[in-house]
């Protein structure tokens, strides 16, 4: 079997990405659109920040999973955002491997907290990333991080990572 790779996102695949969201809700829940489906250009669109770096997991030529680093000079952290796999590929340990990977990658960069955004109805995703070490921030913090978001999302942290305070 072909080796599991992360590399980084080539927008070829945007159309495939984002043919991998089955309803509207699923859009919603992977990145707060209400678009379906999705237009591959959006997904494009993302990699122009420059504060964002997407990657895709990769098995031989099969495309796995895709999923962003937002990288926060001034607050010294990372976040990951808009994790989705291929239907195909779900349940299979491919969302935590990505999860993993993309922290790695983030800590490997100086980054020593990293924190995710979950919708609070995406129970695969809530259990995927606590089996990828992410745990809860303090209800205080998400409470106030909430305020400006269009959902009050599960707020999470790498739980090997010092604990945020601000």
């Amino acid at each position: 079997m072909a080796r599991i790779e992360l590399l980084p996102f080539d927008v070829t695949h945007a159309a495939t990405v984002a043919g991998w969201p089955a309803t509207s809700g699923e859009v919603a829940m992977w990145c707060g659109r209400h678009d379906f489906p999705l237009p591959p250009r959006a997904i494009a669109e993302w990699q122009a920040g420059d504060d964002v770096r997407a990657h895709m997991l990769l098995r031989g030529e099969e495309l796995l999973a895709y999923g962003e680093l937002w990288f926060d000079d001034e607050e010294d952290e990372a976040e990951l955002a808009r994790i989705i796999v291929s239907p195909a590929a779900r349940a299979q340990g491919i969302g935590q491997e990505l999860v993993c990977r993309l922290t790695a990658l983030a800590t490997d960069a100086g980054y020593e907290d990293v924190f995710m955004r979950v919708h609070p109805h995406n129970e695969p995703a809530l259990r995927c990333y606590r089996r990828a070490a992410f745990l809860p921030v303090d209800p205080d913090l998400a409470t106030a991080w909430n305020a400006a978001q269009p959902v009050d999302y599960v707020w999470l942290h790498h739980s090997t990572a010092r604990t945020k305070t601000r």
